[in-house]
């Protein structure tokens, strides 16, 4: 961009009014987004010091530019590639250019429908397993429940049956652990040397080095095994480089197992107890789940012929996803100069998308605050689509995204088909960690 033309920027958030808000904003920064969109319009910015700027958006020509159209521009800001590779490592999550673009083509192919397909009877296996065990007739708190569901199906598809239960309860509190401190770290920068000094730094890097030893050791295990397996483990050991024809490092093995952890399952778990509620709050929407199920295994006992009828489930969890995107928000920073909608902007510039507010934006959907599931049926689908961001978009789309619709499909027609949900409390309450979690959310079951 030529030096004679000036920056501008969004409508300013004053540097006061961030300051002063700013122990809320740490604690739950959707209200406070809320309420800065509805003062300044779909996007605005923060000056920090002379010439640097934070800009936030739920504009989606904003989002669909910076994702999908210049997406070439704009990399990963440090909060991703600094603060989650320090306990991450350098997986598809973190990394960025050249390195990201050769991991995610190397990785890629396992995840291809077809190597999907050969998972589906173990996700469903393992799903009916953990649903044998829901509490009948008493409200309970549900994400738990959903948080070990996922884990497992995730920790059984990563490794079938070669990792022991006290290894996987492990992994599990490390990564939950770490990423509340992760959470801390990233929205108290200005208690950096706190955090340092008082040892809760090195306790967390003491704490992710430890999951890497238990990730190697299965590793190690698999490789010195002669048995056959059917999981990702397997599938990702045999990917190889074009450009030299070997695989991958043990280090670089480690730190994207790491990654579909977490992005598989915390995710995934989020996204059910929203569901769940949603369905507890409306009995008819369990409904038509129930009979769409039914007449599904009517016509095909196949599960790959049945997760492809399931239109109208899937139409649901779109529609959870819209109201409680589990990635709730995402941010770049541009590598030169850009106009950005109306916007001059200076390269380095921080730009965040909150999916949460682009999915409820008066502007791209209406009664935005209201669960209406037949939005992604239809000729209506095709109106929502360009609006909607459960996993993202561009080339930096999640990967595991057909995973995770496999799995939540499976995972609420088990669920229906067997229990009728009921949910007292009309609100949900959630904390924006990195991401959405579901806080308190209670459900009953009862035998259907």
């Amino acid at each position: 961009m030529s030096s004679e033309v000036k920056y501008n920027y969004p409508a300013k958030l004053s540097i006061l009014r961030f300051f002063l808000d700013a122990e809320g904003v740490r604690r739950n920064p959707i209200p406070f987004h809320k309420k800065y969109f509805e003062r300044f319009g779909d996007s605005f910015s923060i000056r920090i010091g002379y010439s640097k700027y934070i800009v936030l958006s739920r504009d989606n020509e904003i989002a669909e530019y910076i994702l999908v159209k210049n997406q070439k521009n704009y990399n990963k800001s440090k909060f991703q590639s600094v603060y989650l590779s320090k306990y991450l490592g350098n997986g598809l999550l973190t990394s960025d250019g050249d390195f990201w673009l050769k991991q995610r083509r190397l990785i890629q192919p396992a995840f291809h429908k077809q190597k999907m397909n050969l998972l589906v009877a173990n996700i469903n296996k393992t799903i009916s397993l953990e649903i044998d065990h829901l509490e009948e007739g008493k409200t309970i708190d549900i994400f738990p429940v959903m948080s070990q569901l996922a884990f497992n199906v995730v920790a059984k598809s990563l490794f079938e049956l070669s990792i022991s239960e006290d290894k996987l309860v492990r992994i599990k509190f490390i990564i939950e652990e770490v990423q509340k401190f992760l959470v801390k770290e990233i929205r108290l920068p200005h208690k950096a040397f706190w955090f340092s000094l008082s040892g809760q730094v090195k306790k967390h890097l003491k704490l992710a080095e430890e999951n890497d030893k238990i990730i190697q050791g299965i590793i190690e295990d698999r490789n010195s095994s002669k048995a056959a397996f059917n999981d990702l483990l397997n599938m990702l050991m045999e990917t190889r480089y074009e450009d030299t024809g070997e695989g991958m490092s043990m280090k670089q093995l480690i730190d994207e197992i790491k990654v579909l952890f977490i992005a598989g399952h915390e995710t995934t778990a989020n996204a059910l107890t929203f569901t769940l509620h949603l369905l507890g709050r409306n009995p008819e929407v369990q409904q038509k789940i129930f009979d769409e199920i039914t007449a599904i295994e009517s016509e095909t006992d196949n599960i790959i012929e049945q997760l492809q009828k399931m239109v109208y489930t899937t139409a649901v969890l779109n529609e959870s996803m819209r109201l409680y995107p589990p990635a709730w928000i995402t941010d770049r920073q541009n590598v030169e100069d850009d106009s950005l909608a109306q916007f001059n902007i200076k390269k380095g510039t921080l730009i965040g998308i909150s999916f949460f507010e682009l999915h409820r934006n008066p502007k791209y959907w209406n009664n935005p605050d209201e669960f209406i599931p037949e939005r992604f049926l239809g000729d209506q689908k095709k109106l929502s689509m360009p609006y909607f961001y459960p996993f993202g978009a561009g080339p930096r789309m999640c990967i595991g995204a057909g995973f995770a619709m496999y799995e939540m499909c499976l995972a609420i027609t088990q669920i229906v088909k067997k229990y009728e949900i009921k949910a007292e409390k009309a609100a949900i309450e959630f904390n924006p960690l990195v991401t959405l979690k579901p806080v308190n959310v209670e459900v009953s079951f009862s035998k259907r």
